[in-house]
C-alpha cells in the first residue's frame, strides 16, 4: 500500500525512532558493483558477511541480493541470515533503503525518499531506486514517498523531535536545487516526524570524491541517547578536519534540541590519521558494530567507544575495504525499529 501524495507521516501519527531504540531486525544489500570494488570485491563480499554475522549475534538480519547472488549469501553467511531476492544495482542500503517510521500504535510503515546515487556519481541505480517499494510488499507495511532526494546516512534523529544533519549534503546541488534550506525542514518535519533540524556545517572533507556522499553525518556523529551526541573533533591543527569539525563543535553547542536541552557533547578524537570511520558504526541490540584498521591499532578508539556505550558490547568488524568503497557499517545497514510488522 502506498499512501496518496496529500498524506504524510507526520499527518498519520508516524515519526522515525532512534537508531538506538529495540530493533526487530536489520537490512543489509549483498555488493554487486564489480567496478566499485575492483581487485576488493571478493574481498568485499567477505566482509558485508562478517557485519550481517556480528550483527546476527544480536538481532535477525535480512539481506537483499540479486537472485543469482542468493546461493553466494547463503554460503558465506550461513542459514541464519534471511535473503530478500531483487534486482539490486548496489550494495548501500543505509542510503537507498527505505526509512522506517512507527506511531503510536506500534504499527510500522515506511518513507522513501528519492535516490540518486549521491548526485548521479553512479550509473545505473534504477534498481536501487525502487528497493522500497519492493521491501514495502515484502514486509507488508505502508509506503510513504517523499517528494525530495535524501540518503538515510545523512540525517541522524534523537526519536524525540530532533534531527541532525549537515548543510555539506543536504543543501548540495545535486540533490534538491530546486529547494531551499526551508523547504527542505519542511519535509523532514512531515515525512520524519520531528520538528527541530539542526544544521552541522561539514561532514569529512574527504568525502566529496568519485565515492564520496558529500558529507554524510554518520561520518563524524552519532546520536548516542536523546540529548547525547557523539562528536568527532581533531585536536591536530594541520589536519584538514579540524576547521570543519571544530565549527561542527561550536555550531551543536550553541544549539538546544527539540525539548530545550543543551547537547550533550561526547568528543571523539580520532587520533593518528585512519583508513576507517570509527564513528560510521551500527548500533545493533545491546552492542556497537565498529568497523576497524587492520594496519595499524584500534585500541584507543574501542577505549573511548567502549567508555561511551557502558551496557553495549564493542564488537569489530573489518573495516578496510568497506572504507575504500566510500563507508563503514553505519552505511551498509538500515535499522527495523520494535513494532508491528507482519512480514517479520
Amino acid at each position: 500500500m502506498t499512501f496518496s501524495p496529500t498524506t504524510t507521516p507526520a499527518a498519520e501519527g508516524f515519526a522515525m525512532p532512534a537508531e538506538w531504540e529495540p530493533h526487530v531486525a536489520c537490512i543489509m544489500s549483498w555488493p554487486t558493483r564489480h567496478e566499485l570494488w575492483g581487485e576488493n570485491f571478493a574481498k568485499a563480499k567477505n566482509d558485508y558477511a562478517a557485519v550481517a554475522k556480528a550483527i546476527a549475534e544480536f538481532e535477525p538480519v535480512f539481506m537483499v541480493c540479486q537472485p543469482s547472488d542468493e546461493s553466494e549469501v547463503h554460503h558465506k553467511c550461513g542459514k541464519e541470515i534471511r535473503t530478500i531476492v531483487m534486482p539490486i544495482d548496489d550494495s548501500w542500503v543505509r542510503d537507498n533503503g527505505p526509512i522506517f517510521v512507527r506511531d503510536a500504535r506500534g504499527d510500522l510503515a515506511m518513507v522513501k525518499f528519492g535516490f540518486n546515487a549521491w548526485g548521479e556519481r553512479w550509473h545505473p541505480y534504477s534498481n536501487d531506486a525502487v528497493v522500497p517499494e519492493q521491501l514495502s510488499k515484502y514486509f507488508d507495511v505502508p509506503l510513504f514517498v517523499a517528494p525530495m532526494i535524501l540518503e538515510g546516512g545523512s540525517i541522524f534523529v534523537d526519536g524525540e523531535g530532533t534531527l541532525l544533519t549537515t548543510e555539506q549534503c543536504l543543501l548540495s546541488t545535486n540533490r534538491n536545487p530546486s529547494l531551499s534550506q526551508s523547504d527542505i525542514e519542511e519535509n523532514l518535519r512531515l515525512y520524519l516526524g520531528v520538528s527541530d533540524v539542526v544544521w552541522l556545517p561539514y561532514g569529512k572533507s574527504t568525502d566529496d570524491g568519485p565515492a564520496g556522499t558529500d558529507g554524510h553525518v554518520d561520518l563524524v556523529a552519532q546520536y548516542v541517547t536523546a540529548g547525547h551526541v557523539l562528536l568527532e573533533v581533531v585536536n591536530d591543527a594541520s589536519s584538514p578536519e579540524f576547521f570543519r569539525e571544530h565549527e561542527n563543535l561550536s555550531r551543536l553547542s550553541s544549539h538546544t534540541d527539540a525539548r530545550d536541552r543543551n547537547f550533550n557533547i561526547s568528543i571523539f578524537e580520532p587520533g593518528e590519521v585512519t583508513n576507517v570511520s570509527y564513528l560510521n558504526h551500527y548500533l545493533a541490540n545491546n552492542a556497537v558494530i565498529v568497523g576497524v584498521s587492520t594496519s595499524q591499532s584500534n585500541d584507543e578508539a574501542l577505549a573511548q567507544l567502549a567508555a561511551i556505550y557502558k551496557g553495549r558490547t564493542i564488537v569489530e568488524v573489518p573495516g578496510e575495504v568497506i572504507a575504500q568503497g566510500g563507508g563503514g557499517p553505519h552505511c551498509i545497514t538500515q535499522q527495523v525499529p520494535a513494532g508491528n510488522l507482519k512480514g517479520l
